[in-house]
């Protein structure tokens, strides 16, 4: 364990004020060490207090994959990164050089991060911005209904951290109070000899804390955070965990299928009018149903429409 790593486990473990004399002898370095791995700390976004008689950890939220992982998400499966342009294609790659999964890549912020159809993602420093890692070796049939699983998963993890209740626009989006705060991706890429679905990979951008003001011109009546007010009350590290543990749990459940009650119950599209573009047209209709395996059937002027999530975007919900 570095200096560094053991001067963060003595202050974070006991909450006491620890001077530099005491944490070099604790240690077996030099007191310039000890200071010198303060120094490489506070970089790191960890707040450590400055006393008279020495240094104080202070609750500090940075990404930590010890913090994050569980049974079936080890630590060294969990990768942290700064800056990247988009989690997806570090999956993506690390799927190509035959990366053990599951695997969670996290980063700080994103450079070129996109949503369905490509939409660009707004994506400022110090979110959750993330994607997981999955290789299911399972037709395309067989396949569960992972964007669902994830949906159900982050909602109920954000209520359970909030208290308040989060509600899911079909197919992939999260909202609370009306505005959208988390937005869900699925890829998938296939062994076409064998006919298998290789490797699945779970994308998601969830807006932690951003002031409204910071959000670009008009997204702020469109979009928001769990904590606008700048004063979470969890680590995005406790919000992380609880996340892929309640979508390890969903998963291991199956085939039960409880969780699309979950789905059906928190969405808000169901019984409301919708509009969407199918095939260069334009249609309206009430959405009626979300099938068990995702579809969403809306009653139109001319019958029943089958939307797949993979073709199809709402247009207006009323």
């Amino acid at each position: 364990m570095s200096t560094k790593q053991q001067v963060l486990t003595l202050l974070r473990h006991s909450g006491a004020i620890f001077s530099g004399e005491k944490l070099a002898q604790e240690i077996g370095v030099s007191r310039t060490a000890i200071w010198k791995a303060v120094r490489e700390l506070e970089k790191m976004g960890y707040i450590i207090q400055r006393h008279a008689n020495g240094y104080q950890y202070l609750p500090s939220d940075v990404l930590e994959n010890t913090a994050i992982a569980q049974t079936h998400l080890p630590s060294e499966h969990i990768f942290l990164m700064d800056e990247t342009e988009s989690t997806m294609k570090v999956a993506k790659l690390a799927a190509l050089n035959q990366q053990e999964a599951p695997a969670l890549y996290i980063a700080e912020t994103q450079t070129g991060g996109h949503g369905r159809f490509g939409r660009p993602f707004f994506s400022p420093k110090g979110q959750i911005y993330m994607s997981l890692l999955l290789n299911p070796n399972q037709s395309f049939e067989e396949l569960p209904q992972y964007t669902l699983l994830a949906a159900v998963a982050v909602s109920l993890a954000i209520d359970e951290v909030t208290g308040r209740k989060t509600d899911i626009k079909w197919v992939n989006d999260i909202y609370l109070d009306g505005k959208k705060i988390c937005g869900i991706l699925s890829e998938a890429t296939s062994d076409f000899e064998a006919g298998r679905i290789s490797h699945v990979i779970l994308g998601m951008g969830i807006n932690f804390s951003i002031p409204p003001e910071t959000f670009p011109d008009g997204l702020e009546k469109k979009a928001s955070s769990l904590f606008p007010d700048g004063k979470p009350t969890v680590s995005r590290n406790q919000l992380i965990q609880l996340i892929w543990q309640n979508f390890f749990e969903l998963l291991d459940g199956l085939p039960d299928n409880s969780y699309l009650k979950v789905y059906r119950e928190k969405s808000f599209v169901l019984g409301k009018t919708v509009s969407f573009v199918q095939q260069g047209v334009t249609y309206s209709g009430i959405a009626k149903e979300i099938s068990d395996t995702g579809e969403l059937l809306v009653e139109t002027s001319i019958g029943l429409k089958n939307l797949s999530s993979g073709e199809i975007s709402l247009q207006t919900i009323g």
